[in-house]
């Protein structure tokens, strides 16, 4: 295993583990409380996907959740005291908090970020899915975006992301009724989940998934993600220009890797990472 240093701190309401080299997994832990996210959550969330931003020995990042549910979301008692004390959220606060629910659902990381959705997603535990690059899913989960019921609104990224994914019409199901979808919904019909498998087989999917980003050139892996995520912002000729000079396509051009992988190629063996 790659020896990670300076690994942050963070409380017992996340489960930080690394699996197999550059890879990391984030599990939610309040499973009696369907890992709603609360403060804290969020805040150990950001720290640890802040610093794996920046770490070079990690390089791709699953979510998953502890017991029955992925996310059931925010954590409504938390909102509502707030709102009941006059502290209701702003839309100031919205468009500051620049990654989103959960430091995640509207983060915009270079690294290939994986859901295995081993049980419910609901609300906000949606929206972040939304904006993972794969996502595994157990074949008894359900994806909801409730918020229409509860009188809130999903403002964390869902709305434009699942729109994109499914269409106007199918989005507006999801959103407007705010009735819950199976699995095989949400792959089949809103195309937002890549892969069904039993829920014994939720967590080694995602792996296997994380296994064969890792056998690419990071710096290849990175730059692709990097234009993917300008297409959000820009047409065709603009992201072409935009990205051909990203920091990130700079480091696979300019790179160790793009050397070892050509030659790789001309010998006709196996790639080798260049760290």
């Amino acid at each position: 295993m790659v020896h990670i240093a300076n690994v942050p701190a963070v409380s017992d309401e996340i489960i930080v583990q690394f699996p197999k080299d550059h890879v990391l997994l984030l599990k939610f832990n309040r499973p009696k409380s369907l890992n709603a996210m609360t403060p804290q959550m969020v805040d150990d969330l950001k720290k640890m996907l802040d610093w794996f931003e920046n770490e070079p020995s990690l390089w791709v990042v699953i979510f998953t959740g502890s017991g029955r549910a992925f996310c059931a979301g925010a954590d409504l008692k938390a909102w509502n005291t707030n709102e009941q004390s006059g502290k209701p959220m702003s839309p100031e606060s919205i468009v500051i908090n620049t990654n989103g629910f959960a430091s995640i659902s509207r983060r915009e990381s270079k690294k290939p970020f994986i859901a295995a959705v081993n049980g419910h997603s609901f609300g906000g535990g949606t929206e972040l899915v939304l904006n993972c690059d794969l996502v595994v899913a157990s074949k008894d989960a359900k994806f909801g975006l409730p918020e229409v019921k509860r009188g809130v609104v999903a403002i964390q990224g869902g709305i434009p992301r699942l729109a994109r994914i499914a269409g106007h019409q199918l989005a507006s199901e999801l959103l407007l009724l705010g009735n819950p979808v199976t699995a095989q919904d949400a792959r089949n019909r809103f195309g937002f989940v890549n892969v069904v498998v039993p829920p014994s087989d939720v967590l080694s999917a995602a792996l296997d998934l994380a296994s064969q980003i890792i056998s690419n050139s990071p710096d290849s892996v990175q730059s692709t993600k990097v234009g993917l995520l300008l297409t959000y912002k820009h047409n065709n000729e603009e992201t072409v220009a935009i990205h051909s000079h990203a920091p990130a396509t700079a480091g696979y051009m300019f790179g160790d890797n793009i050397k070892e992988g050509l030659k790789a190629f001309n010998e006709v063996r196996v790639w080798c990472a260049q760290i």
